[in-house]
């Protein structure tokens, strides 16, 4: 017994209509935050730094030493003040797994005591880069005669931003009696 295909003929005009945009959708940048638009321009700093580098190094074989400092700096802020996105969002790395075997008030309070020791370890690591910063003075870069505390600073700028969102992030926490590790459908859409 063979299944035969059943073919409908359709028009051009059909066709031309599923290449159509139903509605153009609604661009929101409200969605982004204070540390999204700073690790963007850092960002683009960053990738103009290389861009140049491989220009001046692989084009006109003569490369300038500057930029790949800059470059390495600019990722530094990009990896800290990026890292107070991912606090913002409840997108580091966790192990959610265990939380479906616990109870909940046990899950509850295990999710409360990781949102307090997040927000402990921030507060101390932005105090040690403030002393780190306090004892490197205007220590100068390599290559360009800037003082390397501006890169401490975009460090410190993380570690007070994540400090901040992790504050914000456990009051919400708190406010609706769950967190991203007892209910990660919550977070990412899956769970409706």
């Amino acid at each position: 017994m063979s299944i035969a295909e059943i073919h409908r003929q359709i028009t051009a005009e059909e066709i031309a209509h599923t290449f159509e945009e139903e509605a153009t959708p609604k661009v929101d940048l409200g969605i982004y935050a204070f540390e999204d638009w700073v690790a963007l321009a850092i960002f683009w700093v960053m990738a103009l730094a290389v861009f140049l580098q491989f220009f001046t190094r692989y084009v006109l074989n003569d490369s300038y030493a500057w930029t790949e400092e800059i470059a390495t700096y600019c990722l530094i802020g990009v990896v800290f003040i990026g890292a107070s996105m991912c606090v913002r969002l409840s997108r580091h790395i966790q192990v959610d797994l265990v939380y479906r075997y616990l109870p909940r008030p046990v899950g509850r309070a295990l999710s409360t005591m990781i949102d307090l020791i997040r927000i402990a370890f921030f507060g101390y690591a932005t105090k040690l880069v403030w002393v780190y910063i306090q004892v490197i003075g205007d220590e100068q870069m390599t290559t360009i005669n800037f003082p390397k505390n501006l890169v401490y600073y975009a460090v410190l700028l993380g570690f007070v931003l994540m400090f901040l969102r992790s504050l914000q992030a456990a009051v919400q926490h708190w406010r609706q009696g769950y967190s991203v590790l007892e209910r990660p459908g919550a977070y990412d859409g899956s769970e409706m």
